[in-house]
């Protein structure tokens, strides 16, 4: 069930606001010399839940529902951002990530460059912050979409604006989360060669046999345990493979073998959401103990399962958790729009840039897909 109150709490009167206040005053303590914890960026920033939790929100018709959606790592654009700049709250949001992350975000994100923007360092929580600001123009152009939300998700690091967005987790504190996960993937990218394939199979296609013969070329290479696994499960017959970029230019040459009608490489620099990510566990895994996660008072469904977060005791290990695990979309998506014939379908918002969640729901769900819309976060109205 939706809680409107605490949604238009979080991105509309003035949390984030407090939070860039917050950081003001940690980034002055910084430049003193007496740097606090996170959770002083976070004093006055947090909303009384008491004050804003409705009792038993009425049950919603799927029709008059609505999903929002958060996209991920590589959606990013330069300019992103450049039609949310009228709405209350979003220059305050960007001018807290300045204080967390210590550069210009919005900056960035409006002139770029591209090659600086793309940097996973960069990216992440420059999709994170714009994603959540364009919640700011959602509220502005149909308040209704936040009051009726049921449901929300978010692809990799989308998903921590989802949680954010359902009031699982404070704005600053989880953009000092992606910071630091951005950091830690960037570093475990640079230590190996590797990518991400993006790939389409058929009826024929045997992954277990593309991935074994994948791993043992690495090891004619002189590769020792070679990596070459599904990093995302997008769409039926859809996936990302990542692992050794020696694996992934095996599997482009020998794509018709193999029967994979799409075999394409993707811009990124690291096998994300594989084992050879587990560098960045530790570091992601020591900050997220030190968040105080919440409740979500909308369902959340997680990237590692499928499945919606149960209690907010288990966020910070299944976020942790994703960083070597293939993100479940396909099946997210699944749980999210399964209907018994004749049902309606809610209304679905990504949260832009871009629009690669609403084509891959198109190709999970046709129906779902034509009340399927994209937020903007490039011209204004």
């Amino acid at each position: 069930m939706g809680s409107p109150s605490l949604l238009r709490s979080c991105l509309h009167r003035g949390v984030l606001c407090r939070g860039h206040q917050a950081a003001q005053r940690w980034a002055s303590d910084s430049a003193t010399g007496s740097v606090k914890d996170i959770a002083s960026l976070l004093e006055g920033a947090e909303v009384d839940r008491e004050e804003v939790v409705e009792k038993s929100p009425p049950t919603r018709l799927p029709s008059d529902s609505t999903v929002v959606l958060f996209p991920g790592q590589g959606s990013q654009q330069v300019g992103m951002a450049r039609g949310l700049l009228r709405y209350a709250n979003v220059r305050a949001m960007f001018l807290t990530a300045q204080k967390v992350l210590g550069y210009d975000l919005l900056e960035l994100c409006l002139k770029g460059p591209p090659e600086v923007l793309h940097k996973t360092v960069h990216c992440q929580p420059a999709v994170f912050v714009t994603s959540l600001a364009a919640a700011e123009k959602l509220n502005h152009q149909v308040p209704k979409a936040l009051e009726n939300c049921v449901v929300t998700a978010g692809f990799s690091v989308g998903e921590y604006a989802a949680l954010v967005f359902a009031g699982a987790l404070d704005f600053a504190e989880a953009l000092h989360a992606v910071k630091i996960r951005a950091e830690a993937m960037q570093e475990a990218s640079d230590a190996v060669p590797s990518g991400m394939l993006s790939v389409v199979g058929t009826a024929k296609t045997r992954y277990h046999l593309v991935f074994a013969e994948a791993e043992e070329h690495c090891r004619t290479l002189g590769i020792a345990n070679p990596v070459c696994k599904v990093a995302n499960y997008l769409f039926p017959d859809g996936r990302v493979i990542a692992g050794h970029i020696e694996a992934l230019q095996f599997l482009q040459k020998n794509a018709k073998k193999f029967s994979l009608t799409r075999a394409k490489l993707l811009p990124v620099s690291g096998a994300f959401h594989t084992p050879l990510m587990e560098s960045a566990v530790e570091p992601v895994q020591n900050v997220l103990r030190t968040l105080s996660f919440k409740q979500p008072l909308v369902n959340v469904y997680c990237n590692v399962d499928g499945k919606r977060y149960r209690d907010a005791s288990s966020i910070d290990k299944l976020l942790a958790k994703q960083l070597v695990s293939p993100v479940k979309w396909e099946q997210v998506m699944h749980a999210i729009y399964e209907r018994r014939p004749g049902t309606d379908f809610p209304l679905t918002f990504e949260m832009g840039p871009g629009f690669q969640l609403g084509t891959i729901l198109r190709l999970c769900n046709l129906k779902a897909w034509r009340l399927y819309k994209n937020i903007d976060v490039f011209e204004s109205d």
